[in-house]
């Protein structure tokens, strides 16, 4: 069974936003999207970029060192989406995002 972990309080995301935190040890990109938030797991399939750190337009982040896109809500590649990043279970306890790792 996962194990939650706050990586996040709401206000250091917000909506439209994603960031790099840190949970258990592992690098995980955390994303807002109209208050709703997903985790991925935020290495690059292309050349490990940090894709916590790209731009995010709707659901679709592009990683900021070679442009490769994903749904963060479901972690897919958006050109192919047989492949893609972990996502991770997220939820909000108050003002606290806490990520299942």
């Amino acid at each position: 069974m996962p194990e939650y972990v706050r990586v996040a309080s709401v206000s250091e995301v917000p909506a439209g936003t994603g960031r790099v935190v840190e949970a258990n040890g592992r690098a995980l990109a955390l994303f807002n999207v109209d208050g709703r938030f997903y985790a991925m797991d935020n290495t690059c399939l292309h050349r490990g970029g940090p894709v916590g750190d790209g731009d995010l337009e709707g659901t679709i982040v592009t990683c900021p060192w070679h442009g490769f896109q994903y749904d963060v809500t479901t972690g897919r590649n958006v050109l192919d989406p047989d492949v893609g990043l972990e996502p991770f279970a997220v939820r909000v306890d108050g003002d606290d995002v806490l990520v299942a790792v």
